[in-house]
């Protein structure tokens, strides 16, 4: 297997390096066809929601369709790995968030990618918080109520979402930090845990805020906690975890564009500019904000610098919750 991977990386670089010797005609030329954003992810979820946001608006302003390709498995894994092998040529790139990018790195010891060396930012225009819901029948009324039942009853309360998901990261980080032991129920996609939720087969659910905000407003789950720094404004009845002094603890997603490292640096900027526009559009800061995200004003270097500092520290809080695997 290692020896195979020297061939592939011999066999990348020899590629990568005639796409960077006809990179100035590549990006003269560009874009030619059909752009592709890989969600890591299925339909539904924060990737699929930022990923149709940017193709929307990117197609009309590039004159080419771009489409969104949903890739899933391994929680996010799967998506990103494929992205990570493609032709960095300007035509696939990847819905990059702190799951996929940063998340992958503490949970599996070997990736067939490096998300600093392999990936470029392009634009991060918005950040989500995380939802703990229960069914409304729950007995479950608070963050306390949650920590106590699992405390006394090791492993008898499960919760959804696939390995390598912030949703999952969440209540594996959370739980480590309290002591409490809970089952995880992997799941592919936010719609069958949602299912399930509602159904009573699972317990609970760190739910992404947006996709959790219309259900708790048709009153079909209830909050309990966010993970936000803040409580969330649409929420304003719902405590951050901090806030009940339970733990110490915070979580909040970051969504945004990534490029192909080597995909050559004129057709970068101009994403760049294009991501940049979609940031400063007003209905768009609308959406976010009415989808329950916090757009950004950041530049790129302090999007790069996020990324990097959000790597060492939950690739810290991961391998320390016992979370890492091969």
């Amino acid at each position: 297997m290692m020896k195979q991977r020297r061939i592939w990386r011999a066999l990348a670089g020899g590629m990568f390096g005639l796409l960077a010797a006809a990179a100035p005609a590549i990006a003269q030329n560009w874009p030619e066809r059909q752009i592709k954003i890989i969600a890591a992810s299925a339909p539904g979820g924060g990737f699929d929601l930022t990923a149709r946001v940017f193709a929307e608006r990117l197609a009309p302003a590039l004159g080419v369709s771009v489409i969104v390709e949903n890739r899933t498995g391994a929680g996010t894994r799967i998506g990103t790995e494929v992205a990570a092998q493609a032709a960095p040529d300007g035509y696939t790139f990847l819905i990059g968030a702190l799951p996929n990018i940063v998340h992958n790195a503490g949970f599996f010891k070997t990736l067939r990618f490096d998300p600093l060396r392999d990936f470029k930012v392009v634009g991060i225009p918005v950040m989500f918080s995380y939802t703990l819901i229960v069914p409304p029948d729950s007995q479950f009324k608070s963050l306390k109520d949650v920590i106590d039942f699992a405390k006394a009853n090791p492993e008898k309360l499960n919760f959804g979402g696939g390995k390598g998901t912030g949703q999952h990261v969440a209540m594996a980080v959370l739980s480590h930090i309290t002591g409490a032991k809970l089952t995880s129920v992997p799941y592919r996609g936010a719609q069958a845990v949602h299912q399930d939720l509602l159904a009573g087969r699972i317990d609970l659910y760190f739910d992404n805020s947006s996709t959790a905000r219309p259900l708790i407003e048709a009153g079909r789950v209830r909050p309990i906690v966010v993970s936000a720094k803040k409580r969330l404004p649409y929420h304003p009845d719902v405590p951050t975890v901090r806030e009940t002094g339970i733990a110490d603890f915070d979580q909040e997603s970051w969504f945004g564009l990534f490029a192909l490292a080597g995909t050559p640096q004129p057709i970068i900027e101009r994403m760049r500019t294009e991501m940049k526009k979609i940031a400063d559009n007003p209905e768009v800061r609308a959406f976010w904000l009415k989808a329950g995200g916090v757009p950004l004003d950041m530049t790129i270097a302090e999007q790069e610098k996020m990324v990097a500092d959000d790597l060492v520290r939950w690739k810290k809080l991961i391998v320390e919750a016992g979370e890492q695997q091969e």
